[in-house]
């Protein structure tokens, strides 16, 4: 198959969502399609979009996914999207009923990690089932991450 055809990156990423490992305690994955119309689909081939304040709801039996920002098309003129639209999730009906009960019974949380075109050319968004973190464990994360650049600084250096 051919070479993924968007500008900034060979993996297909176009936007990852970075502060939310440090925000939420990821425990579990999935890869979900996203119902987008063509000029959403033109601006993510530019490499142009944002889901940091983005999340992932249950609604009617269906996953949404809300505030993800997919800038405008220039070129579509008249017949472009709305950026920060709702955007349908495609996930089995078996995920679905999982992470609903997730969220209701738990307090648990549906973050997007990360959108990027698959080896296909297809949009796909990680989504991930997460629970918030308390200011400690933040803290904890963060001294992790400097302990591990000190240690691979001191093996450099050393």
């Amino acid at each position: 198959m051919a070479k993924s055809q968007t500008k900034g990156r060979s993996d297909g990423l176009v936007a990852e969502n970075r502060r939310s490992r440090f925000d939420y305690a990821v425990e579990d994955t999935f890869e979900a399609g996203l119902v987008l119309v063509g000029s959403e689909v033109k601006s993510l081939r530019n490499g142009r979009a944002n889901i940091a304040e983005s999340y992932a709801t249950v609604e009617d039996g269906e996953l949404w996914l809300i505030n993800a920002d997919i800038p405008i098309y220039e070129a579509a003129n008249r017949f472009n999207h709305e950026p920060r639209r709702k955007r349908k999730l495609l996930l089995s009906r078996r995920e679905i009923a999982r992470l609903s009960q997730a969220i209701e019974r738990t307090g648990r949380t549906v973050v997007p990690l990360k959108l990027y075109f698959n080896e296909r050319g297809i949009a796909k968004l990680l989504i991930g089932l997460a629970t918030g973190k308390k200011s400690r464990d933040k803290r904890e994360t963060e001294q992790k991450r400097d302990w591990q650049r000190q240690k691979a600084r001191i093996l450099k250096n050393g």
